[in-house]
């Protein structure tokens, strides 16, 4: 066995207990629907490997713990590409936040129907820094 039954509680699932020892956490920044992220995760081709980028609209965050989920939309021309990351995915190198959104649902769908300018998604007014107010 590769723990001690005394290990786990009464009140801690088994399935907790086997995240918390054996899924390693990474520290990616909190982000959620309606914020315009880039995803940077490895490619394997052959004996070779490259990081590759994912820049887009984050459309839904599903899940929790080890089993989270995230949806990122962008525009390729003009067909929309969806790409569904698991948080945990050993291939996710980083995801930076490039702009926070502001919208009310926590699952945006209909974004995929907006075309244009109706496509844009108002950027969150977040308070100044003493330095960002100096710099103006």
């Amino acid at each position: 066995m590769l723990f001690n039954e005394n290990q786990i509680t009464y009140t801690m699932d088994l399935v907790q207990f086997v995240e918390n020892e054996f899924i390693e956490k990474k520290d990616f920044p909190e982000f959620q629907a309606g914020d315009t992220i880039t995803a940077y995760y490895e490619i394997k081709e052959g004996q070779k490997t490259r990081t590759q980028f994912f820049k887009g609209t984050v459309i839904q965050v599903k899940g929790s713990g080890a089993t989270k989920t995230f949806t990122i939309r962008k525009m390729s021309g003009t067909v929309g590409v969806e790409r569904i990351f698991p948080i945990n995915l050993p291939a996710l190198q980083k995801i930076e936040v490039n702009k926070k959104g502001s919208v009310r649902r926590a699952r945006i769908y209909y974004f995929r129907e907006l075309t244009g300018k109706r496509a844009r998604i108002k950027e969150k007014m977040t308070a100044q820094t003493p330095k960002a107010k100096a710099k103006k």
